[in-house]
């Protein structure tokens, strides 16, 4: 029986990127024969967000696509609350609507867990040869300071805590998914320190490529999340799991 990836997709104002972000995630073709379902949660998005999926859908009727939207904006983070306890398959992926990941390197992720040697799968900014945008010099200082910082907690070995691509399979993110609590950006220290707590849990990374945006082409994060990310490194870091 053909095992499903479930690709989670948390959406905020993204109009312009979502429709064609959702064509390129339901045109791959997934190693292994995975079959695909896509998780969309739309965090109270005050463009034209809901429109361009609900138009994708109408297009798109045999896409299996889980569509969940919040009253209220409340953060990257409460939208992956959202689709976690919303998936159904056997591995799970964050994907962001923005661009900035190819979801054709997916693939990449999903391999080491399909030859059975990961439980969860980072998809590294800094490794390998692939394509990265040139931007900007202090958010990669950041980036290296936050993953380092992590890294002293967790006893992991990481060359990008903070990316967007984090690859689980179904029994490794549910044993952390309920206790969950960061709904904005914190999010990704904090399931990093749970999951490295879990005993013998097997944590790879692979480099893929990344098509970073400018602000004013609609980045979001701020220094402000960076700040807070210090914070849930160290709460989550020094707390039980």
């Amino acid at each position: 029986m053909a095992q499903t990836l479930s690709i989670l997709i948390p959406v905020f104002n993204e109009a312009r990127t979502v429709r064609k972000l959702l064509e390129r995630v339901a045109s791959v073709h997934f190693i292994g024969g995975v079959k695909t379902q896509l998780v969309v949660v739309n965090d109270c998005s005050k463009d034209d967000t809901d429109a361009e999926v609900r138009a994708f859908m109408r297009d798109n009727p045999t896409v299996d696509l889980v569509y969940r939207q919040h009253e209220k904006n409340q953060g990257k983070g409460a939208a992956l609350h959202t689709a976690l306890s919303a998936f159904t398959g056997d591995f799970c992926v964050v994907q962001d609507a923005d661009l900035e990941y190819d979801p054709n390197e997916i693939n990449v992720l999903l391999k080491p867990v399909l030859d059975g040697h990961a439980d969860v799968v980072y998809g590294s900014r800094f490794m390998g040869a692939h394509p990265h945008r040139v931007l900007y010099f202090w958010h990669t200082v950041g980036n290296r300071m936050l993953t380092t910082m992590s890294n002293a907690f967790t006893n992991l070995n990481l060359t990008d805590m903070e990316t967007c691509y984090k690859l689980w399979r179904r029994d490794i993110i549910t044993q952390v998914a309920p206790t969950l609590q960061e709904k904005r950006f914190g999010f990704e220290p904090e399931v990093t320190a749970k999951v490295a707590k879990i005993p013998n849990v097997r944590i790879y990374e692979v480099g893929i490529s990344y098509f970073g945006r400018s602000y004013d082409e609609g980045k979001k994060i701020n220094w402000k999340d960076g700040v807070s990310a210090v914070r849930c490194i160290v709460k989550y870091g020094l707390g039980k799991r």
